[in-house]
């Protein structure tokens, strides 16, 4: 099926919540996934939690008894992404049906939380609609929907979803390779103009350090090399230490550092405002903590920055970045960019592109600005033009292209550790990913996927390393030129 064949890849149960035993798994579930990190997160727990229901996981809509489709309500267009799916699906479940077999249909995440009951009354094929804070409850969604029931499940829950997720069989987290995401924080009490999430996701909630640590290290025992923390805020975390006081993400990185087996950490996505000196600190003292951060600006106007309630300023920014790469000289930064928010000038945005050349970039995701029902943005006045919007993104991305290919290129000769990941597409190969989260395709030297080996850089593709195997050299977690 078009558009409906991805399914997703990329953990403790404590709570009191009760599931069946666990069944053989006799039925089959297909996720589909849009979004961030988080949403293919999220899918993973869907997948965990079914697993005790006696689903397995599937490649294909095709061969599934049940599909699930994970919203993303962040871009525009997202509302027709859905339908449009849905369709397509209402086309398998009624040849289905025809034949005596089933199909469960099910819509989770924030497009789900954002139009509950409208997407059952709009498109009758779905059987279950479950949101983001949810979909824990996914198991006695599905009984109910068998007892002839049509459930959407979108209240905001007052049991923490986290501490009734069933952990992952150690066989499924193997499968899904040596790098994990894990959610520790969700939501987001910033509310930027043009943002959606704190009225899909709520507001911020932030996981205790023991519940983190416990899905890190069963992680760890599966053969996980290499964490990345989540979080709509990630660096607004404020999760309640081992010693009873409420930590940062600084300390919690500081924490995880002690767990055997986990060889890197990463974290996705920050705020300049919550940058605090423990969390810079951290990128000084802890060399698994990888030298690259994701740190949107969205706008290099403080005009237009206000406008969006982003509640920093482009000098502030700039100075935050000194601080950062006074404590780390090597790390790279990518960002976000919003152009064409209503009121930008050719100055406003004149003063986003001299911040890209202030800052310079390794990468960056860039984007006209759409309007997100529900948000302040979408009622603001002096809307620009799309044709304007449209000259102004290809300006900028030709700039942050170069600032890419000028990164990529400063690595070429530079010797550096990289994790293997998974095997190349030619016989020999391996694929590995840098500290900066590039690809880097090496010949192979029996080297196994989980392998951190050093790697000297001899040429770049244009999102990707070639590099050699240095085979006398000790791997140290050191970047060398």
């Amino acid at each position: 099926m078009d558009d409906i064949s991805i399914t997703s890849k990329p953990d403790e149960a404590s709570g009191t919540l009760t599931h069946s035993p666990a069944l053989p798994n006799t039925r089959k579930v297909y996720v589909k996934t849009y979004g961030c990190q988080m949403n293919v997160y999220d899918s993973q727990r869907m997948t965990d939690s079914l697993a005790a229901e006696g689903y397995s996981p599937t490649d294909t809509a095709d061969d599934a008894d049940l599909v699930l489709i994970n919203t993303c309500h962040i871009r525009e267009k997202a509302s027709e992404k859905l339908y449009s799916a849905l369709g397509r699906l209402r086309k398998m479940k009624d040849a289905r049906a025809k034949e005596g077999r089933e199909l469960t249909v099910g819509v989770a995440g924030c497009v789900a939380q954002a139009e509950g009951d409208e997407i059952t009354r709009r498109a009758p094929v779905v059987d279950l609609v479950v949101g983001p804070q949810t979909y824990h409850r996914l198991p006695q969604a599905l009984a109910r929907v068998r007892q002839g029931e049509r459930v959407v499940e979108t209240e905001y829950a007052i049991e923490d979803k986290f501490d009734h997720l069933p952990a992952p069989a150690i066989e499924q987290t193997r499968s899904r390779g040596v790098t994990a995401f894990v959610t520790v924080q969700e939501g987001c009490d910033k509310f930027c103009t043009f943002c959606v999430v704190p009225y899909t996701r709520g507001s911020e909630i932030s996981r205790p350090v023991a519940q983190i640590v416990r899905e890190a290290e069963k992680l760890a025992e599966a053969g996980v090399r290499e964490l990345t923390l989540l979080g709509q805020n990630v660096n607004a975390w404020h999760g309640e230490g081992a010693d009873g006081r409420e930590w940062g993400l600084g300390e919690l990185l500081y924490r995880l550092a002690e767990i055997p087996g986990i060889a890197r950490l990463r974290y996705v996505t920050s705020h300049p405002r919550d940058m605090d000196d423990t969390l810079i600190n951290a990128h000084r003292d802890l060399p698994m903590l990888m030298p690259y951060l994701h740190l949107p600006v969205q706008s290099g106007s403080d005009r237009i920055l206000k406008a969006m309630n982003r509640k920093h300023s482009g000098a502030d920014y700039l100075r935050l970045i000194d601080r950062i790469r006074s404590a780390r000289s090597d790390i790279a930064l990518s960002g976000d960019f919003i152009v064409g928010f209503p009121g930008e000038t050719e100055e406003d945005f004149e003063a986003t592109m001299q911040i890209v050349r202030d800052v310079t970039y390794a990468a960056a995701y860039s984007f006209k600005y759409s309007p997100r029902p529900g948000t302040p943005g979408a009622d603001m006045e002096n809307h620009v033009e799309e044709a304007v919007k449209d000259d102004r993104l290809q300006r900028l991305q030709s700039l942050l292209s170069e600032q890419q290919y000028a990164f990529q290129r400063s690595l070429i000769g530079k010797s550096m550790d990289v994790l293997i990941e998974k095997a190349g597409r030619l016989p020999g190969q391996m694929v590995g990913r840098s500290p900066w989260l590039q690809p880097v395709i090496i010949d192979v030297h029996g080297d196994r996927i989980g392998d951190i080996i050093h790697v000297r850089i001899i040429d770049t593709g244009t999102n990707s390393l070639i590099g050699v195997r240095e085979m006398n050299s000790a791997s140290n977690g050191t970047i060398t030129g």
